[in-house]
């Protein structure tokens, strides 16, 4: 018998776990992989140690959900700041520095950037306008931890923290990015839109007219905030914190995966059935997908079936991880690179691919010296229609696109391997495949978003697919809302 029973291994799951561990409750977090942390991960595989989905660590600064985090349970990470976030490349211009865009940290340095590729016109109107966002939205979901509202103590909640900057900028999440761009007369600039729908497919997973102003500028400026790299891949970003849930009573079972859950009214508590053995507990915290979640709840709310949204509104990803017998990221000014393509990637037509290197002082993921491990990963729309025939037509563009802009020589690469929707699937066991989290859509509000709750008696939802979703700060972020309604709730003493 647990306090509560925590499915996934994910951060969202950790997030929620940890604050619960924190408050003397002893969890059972169970996992059906073998390895730890769900999309925010690494492997180890033919001497090399490749990143399972995740590359990328944003949320350390102050006023963000990881930092707040990680104080609350008095854990540190060993992250290396990085002195620049992200270099953007055109497959179709020569490489060279004057055509390549520096994704500066700094608002000033990345302005004159902006200005220098795309124009004078607005540029600096609009990145001061997007960034002031950010800092208002990042500072806001500290304050607003029960948001979306559905019970009297969350509008109570909300309205004791509500500040008169939120009234002023809450009505942006009415108006999509589309009419930000045409606010700013940015939209006609197409070299400029072609950089802004790249960007917030990585981070929003949808395009300007389906992505609301606040989440829009919000992920549009993730690289004007610290961005680090974890030395081991974001493994050693996930081991502290389950050390740390562990050293506080509570167990953690990997290789074992959730079949079935049913509440029982009248003992008031659910009873979990595993592949391997049966428990209960008072509380449940879902940090798997919602799809995946309903599958295995009996009885699961008919409201919450309504928000699951199918494949072809979805996301999954071809994925190559590359160990190249070149020190590659010593001659370049950073570790994370976009490149956009001239043409779509052959089956799965996607626009750009995302690179990310190992540090350059990091040695621990290679057992051979002066070798490089590198993650491409792209977008696959609609995972469970749009096929692969053939991963190989894809993996020889992508070497002929990195060798093209000059990442490395193709006799220079010791081993490659690529994962499709159905390696994710079998990985992560979520359904398609799809991984990102849920896009944001702009019929879709914020207060209408997938909530923490899932029966309003003990049972809750966090991960990627619940509000608000998007990163590893985003899933954080989820973890602490399912946490404080948890709370607000009275399922603390439950």
């Amino acid at each position: 018998m647990y306090h509560t029973v925590i499915i996934g291994t994910g951060m969202g799951s950790l997030t929620t776990a940890g604050l619960l561990a924190k408050s003397g409750k002893k969890c059972l977090i169970l996992e059906q992989n073998y390895l730890a942390g769900g999309c925010t991960s690494a492997y180890w595989r033919k001497g090399f140690v490749f990143e399972s989905g995740a590359t990328t660590l944003v949320g350390l600064s102050e006023n963000m959900p990881l930092q707040y985090f990680l104080a609350q349970i008095g854990v540190e990470i060993p992250a290396i700041k990085l002195d620049i976030p992200m270099q953007i490349h055109w497959e179709n211009q020569p490489e060279n520095t004057q055509n390549s865009l520096t994704r500066f940290q700094d608002l000033e340095a990345w302005i004159s950037e902006a200005e220098r590729f795309f124009g004078k016109k607005n540029q600096r109107a609009f990145w001061e306008f997007c960034f002031k966002i950010s800092q208002f939205v990042w500072k806001t979901s500290l304050q607003q931890k029960t948001f979306p509202p559905k019970k009297i103590s969350d509008f109570w909640h909300c309205l004791r923290n509500a500040t008169l900057s939120q009234f002023k900028n809450a009505p942006y999440s009415l108006y999509s990015m589309d009419w930000l761009l045409k606010k700013f007369d940015l939209h006609e600039n197409e070299t400029f839109l072609d950089f802004v729908n790249a960007q917030l497919l990585i981070t929003a997973q949808n395009h300007t007219s389906e992505v609301n102003v606040l989440f829009g500028a919000t992920a549009l400026c993730y690289t004007n905030y610290d961005n680090f790299y974890v030395e081991g891949g974001l493994i050693n970003l996930i081991t502290p914190i389950m050390d740390y849930i562990q050293k506080q009573g509570s167990d953690i079972q990997l290789r074992e995966e959730v079949e079935n859950i049913v509440y029982h009214k009248k003992e008031k508590k659910y009873e979990i059935k595993t592949n391997k053995n049966t428990y209960f507990s008072h509380n449940i915290v879902s940090g798997i997908p919602l799809n995946n979640t309903l599958q295995i709840f009996e009885n699961a709310p008919k409201h919450l079936q309504k928000k699951v949204l199918e494949s072809k509104k979805l996301n999954s990803a071809f994925q190559m991880g590359i160990a190249v017998k070149e020190e590659i990221a010593k001659r370049l000014p950073t570790i994370h690179h976009q490149i956009h393509l001239g043409k779509p990637l052959p089956y799965i037509n996607a626009q750009s691919i995302f690179i990310s290197l190992n540090h350059p002082n990091d040695h621990t993921r290679s057992d051979f010296p002066q070798h490089s491990v590198m993650s491409v990963s792209t977008h696959i729309a609609n995972p469970a229609e749009n096929i692969i025939l053939d991963k190989s037509i894809i993996e020889e563009e992508i070497f002929k696109i990195l060798t093209k802009k000059s990442f490395f020589k193709r006799e220079n690469v010791v081993y490659y391997h690529s994962s499709t929707q159905k390696s994710w699937e079998k990985w992560t066991n979520r359904q398609y495949g799809f991984v990102g989290g849920y896009p944001q859509f702009f019929h879709i509000k914020p207060w209408d978003m997938v909530e923490a709750r899932i029966d309003n008696i003990g049972a809750y939802l966090c991960g990627d697919t619940a509000y608000p979703g998007q990163g590893i700060v985003g899933v954080c972020l989820g973890g602490i809302i399912a946490f404080e309604k948890m709370k607000n709730d009275g399922r603390l003493s439950h």
